[in-house]
């Protein structure tokens, strides 16, 4: 029973760490290649459907978005999403080489607004999928 409870103990223990590393090699590597991409080429493939999203603290991420008129949305898959539950902050985004600044908003109430822009935002996200697994739907009203 002793030799069970060490072995089940390094086997959550490798498990956390794994998952530790990957979110903290996704942070600083992935999404600083992303980031250095969208401001050295605007024109690439991955600026038409990634914009470089900076919060009020300076924070910068990455995210995909769609953009339709005035307004930018985006699928907040992390916690970052509760920066922006209270509505009315400001934000700026860098889309395909233009910065544009905005108010941004999570949309907590309304779900048949969020799966309709989600639609089009994430149209290959499985349709059997539950929303409660869903990303929350950030808008953004951009000033201009």
């Amino acid at each position: 029973m002793k030799w069970f409870l060490l072995g089940l103990a390094i086997v959550v223990g490798g498990l956390f760490l794994l998952y530790v590393g990957g979110k903290v090699y996704y942070a600083l590597v992935v999404n600083e290649r992303v980031t250095k991409e969208l401001r050295e080429d605007p024109e690439s493939e991955t600026a038409k459907i990634v914009m470089l999203l900076t919060f009020p603290d300076g924070k910068q991420l990455p995210v995909n978005y769609l953009r339709e008129g005035n307004q930018v949305f985006a699928g907040a898959d992390g916690r970052w999403w509760r920066a922006f539950r209270k509505g009315q902050v400001p934000v700026t985004v860098l889309i395909k080489g233009q910065k544009h600044s905005g108010q941004a908003r999570t949309v907590m109430d309304d779900p048949e607004y969020t799966r309709e822009v989600f639609k089009r935002l994430r149209p290959n996200v499985p349709k059997w999928l539950p929303d409660w697994l869903n990303a929350y739907l950030i808008v953004i009203d951009l000033d201009e």
